[in-house]
C-alpha cells in the first residue's frame, strides 16, 4: 500500500473507489464533506466540531457516542455563555441502547414504541399508567 501525504495545504478531492483503511485526518477542515456508499467501521472522531452533521440509513450497531456537548470548562474553546443546540433524532432503532449519565432536561419523545424502556429502573409504560389512572 502507498502512503500518501498531504501536509499543509488547500485540496478538494473527489475519491472514488479507494481504500483508505487505518488512514488519519488531523488538525483538518472537512466541512461540508459528503460520503456515500462507504464502509467507516472502527472509525473513531473525537475533538471535533460536528454542528450540523446529519446521519442517513447508516448502521451503527455498536456504536460508543460519549462525552457530546459543548467544550468542558478548561478546554481551549470553552465559553461559558455557550449553550448546546439540540439534537434530534427521528426513526432511529435504539432498541436495547443504554443512555447514561445524561442531561435530558427538555427532552420531547413523541410517537415511539416504549415497551420495556426504564427510568432509573421503572417501568416507562409503569409511569404512564399511574399518570393517566
Amino acid at each position: 500500500m502507498k502512503l500518501v501525504e498531504i501536509i499543509n495545504c488547500q485540496k478538494q478531492l473527489n475519491v472514488y473507489e479507494a481504500l483508505l483503511k487505518d488512514s488519519t485526518i488531523r488538525m483538518s477542515c472537512i466541512n461540508g464533506l459528503t460520503m456515500d456508499d462507504v464502509s467507516a467501521t472502527n472509525m473513531k472522531i473525537s475533538d471535533a466540531n460536528l454542528s450540523d452533521l446529519e446521519i442517513n440509513g447508516a448502521q451503527m450497531g455498536g456504536a460508543y457516542i460519549h462525552s457530546i456537548g459543548m467544550p468542558p470548562e478548561g478546554h481551549p474553546h470553552y465559553d461559558p455563555n455557550a449553550k448546546q443546540r439540540p439534537l434530534k433524532f427521528e426513526d432511529c432503532n435504539l432498541e436495547g441502547s443504554t443512555i447514561d449519565d445524561c442531561d435530558l432536561s427538555g427532552v420531547a419523545i413523541s410517537d415511539c414504541n416504549l415497551t420495556g424502556m426504564t427510568i432509573n429502573g421503572i417501568l416507562v409504560e409503569d409511569l404512564l399508567a399511574a399518570y393517566k389512572g
